[in-house]
């Protein structure tokens, strides 16, 4: 626990970053689904490469499980970084409120992911684990694995979760992360599919680090 304080305001702050900027991208109704990838993808990048060498940039307590799982970080520093990404993420849906005022549907209920009509909770839920294993899986081969090439990270794994929401955004929504989904759920009232979103990315951040850590690693 000692000198987690700066880690995990960088968390805060990179989750805050993260919430924000993707669910204002939905919520102004401009963007698009290539808008809101770019959106989310670019600020993952940013905040990787502004803030990783402060915390890691987990910025998402599905990776910060997987990397707990192979022990990249203690579980005791685990749980102070979701505290710090949950708290981060919900300072940032008051400040979506305040900017947008209306949760309603008409801002995506200020961008919150949600199952699309003809999507079912279990499908949602192996979306959601399919999209996080492979960010996950991305994080663990290109920040973990000594053999990877230097300097690049930030790049793929900003375009990895760029990737996963044109594909699985208009389907879920694609968080792959619990805090972006409740920063903005719990301020919209809108938590009617809280499992999918929590159930999947832990799933699927499980699986990633088996499948690296059994499968691929060296």
């Amino acid at each position: 626990m000692k000198g987690v304080a700066k880690p995990a305001f960088a968390e805060l702050i990179g989750t805050f970053a993260l919430t924000f900027i993707g669910g204002a991208a939905i919520a102004n109704g401009q963007a698009g689904l290539v808008g809101v990838a770019l959106a989310h993808g670019l600020t993952l990048m940013i905040v990787i490469y502004a803030l990783g060498a402060i915390s890691g940039a987990h910025v998402n307590p599905a990776v910060t499980l997987g990397l707990a799982l192979g022990k990249k970080i203690e579980w005791s520093g685990a749980v102070v970084y979701w505290i710090a990404q949950f708290a981060g993420a919900i300072i940032a849906g008051l400040a979506l409120f305040v900017i947008f005022v209306d949760p309603s549907a008409k801002t995506g209920f200020l961008g919150t992911p949600a199952l699309a009509a003809n999507v079912s909770p279990t499908t949602g839920i192996l979306v959601e684990i399919i999209l996080t294993f492979f960010l996950v899986l991305v994080v663990y081969g290109t920040v973990v694995d000594s053999r990877a090439p230097k300097g690049f990270y930030g790049l793929a794994i900003g375009l990895v979760l760029t990737m996963d929401i044109l594909a699985g955004g208009p389907l879920t929504g694609a968080a792959m992360n619990p805090a972006r989904y409740l920063g903005t759920a719990i301020v919209s009232s809108h938590l009617g599919d809280l499992m999918v979103y929590f159930a999947g990315p832990a799933i699927g951040a499980a699986i990633a680090w088996a499948a690296y850590s059994f499968g691929l690693a060296k």
